[in-house]
């Protein structure tokens, strides 16, 4: 019902803002601010984009959890979306996801509402190697119907 309600209000919310912003600048000056927080959004994703990406490659090298490069990469994600999508209010919440501070807070938000049942990263110092002519697995012998045809995947 929630996600009902965001695709209903927010272009209501688009259009009454646009019909506001228009009636107070103009046409052709809301046209330019739409076409300028699109390109100037498209910048700042790139460059906070390339940034999440060295923080989770940190993440990954140093074996320590990468949620939170992972969590800050997407928002970045749905803020490119935002921007380009045109309007001032997906702008404005597109903007706001670009900030770290806003991210960090978002992720603090949704960390404490999410709750992970395990999570481990690499195995566990004692276990021990496998060669690279190892494959360990699980497999239940199944008795054949005598009067079944070839399954073609065997030469009986």
């Amino acid at each position: 019902m929630w996600l009902f309600l965001a695709f209903l209000a927010v272009p209501l919310i688009e259009i009454a803002l646009f019909i506001q912003v228009g009636g107070a600048i103009g046409l052709w000056s809301t046209l330019g601010i739409v076409i300028l927080t699109a390109v100037i959004g498209t910048y700042l994703v790139r460059t906070q984009g390339a940034l999440a990406m060295n923080n989770l490659r940190r993440s990954f090298g140093t074996l320590s959890d990468p949620s939170e490069p992972l969590a800050h990469g997407a928002m970045i994600l749905v803020s490119g979306a935002l921007l380009l999508t045109p309007g001032f209010f997906t702008d404005a919440v597109g903007f706001a996801l670009l900030i770290p501070a806003v991210r960090s807070a978002v992720f603090r938000y949704l960390k404490a509402r999410v709750k992970v049942q395990s999570f481990e990263m690499g195995g566990s110092p004692h276990q021990r190697s496998q060669g690279p002519d190892i494959i360990d697995g699980e497999f239940e012998e199944v008795p054949r119907d005598p009067n079944a045809p070839p399954s073609g995947w065997t030469k009986h």
